[in-house]
């Protein structure tokens, strides 16, 4: 059996996000791991119960909330969890998530004001892959990524 990948769903076209649309990303890389079957999809916020499209969320302080500034952390932590799952499920050690979302953000995340700024941090869901062991790198880091 060959190493799996986990990836954010919207990153392959399909129309998870929050506002019913994909993110899908043009890659060589991403195309061979998919032809050789490498690829394990998720969203980790369909896994937690939230419909599409939904209200859009942020991280602020320690919490998540949406916009209308309801508190839905525990939601986004059981999402994360079941991700977790996943990746032991396949034994995954890599992870490609969607940049800057509240989820699967690795490297920023917006600032929870929903006025488009962006702070240094990770998604719930990147965090916990990260303390699992796993790398959590973003589309935009797809082409440097080796394993």
């Amino acid at each position: 059996m060959s190493e799996k990948i986990l990836i954010s769903a919207c990153l392959l076209g399909e129309p998870v996000r929050y506002n019913g649309t994909g993110s899908k990303i043009d890659s060589p890389v991403l195309q061979k791991w998919l032809d050789e079957g490498k690829v394990i999809s998720v969203c980790p916020e369909l896994l937690a119960g939230f419909p599409i499209p939904r209200t859009p969320c942020e991280i602020k302080g320690e919490s998540v909330i949406d916009k209308n500034g309801n508190d839905v952390t525990a939601e986004f932590i059981k999402g994360a969890k079941l991700v977790l799952e996943l990746v032991h499920k396949h034994k995954i050690k890599t992870a490609i998530l969607k940049a800057r979302s509240p989820s699967c953000g690795s490297k920023q995340a917006y600032d929870g004001s929903f006025s488009g700024k962006l702070k240094p941090g990770m998604g719930v869901t990147s965090a916990l892959l990260t303390q699992a062991g796993v790398q959590v790198f973003n589309e935009e880091e797809i082409e440097n990524i080796k394993w």
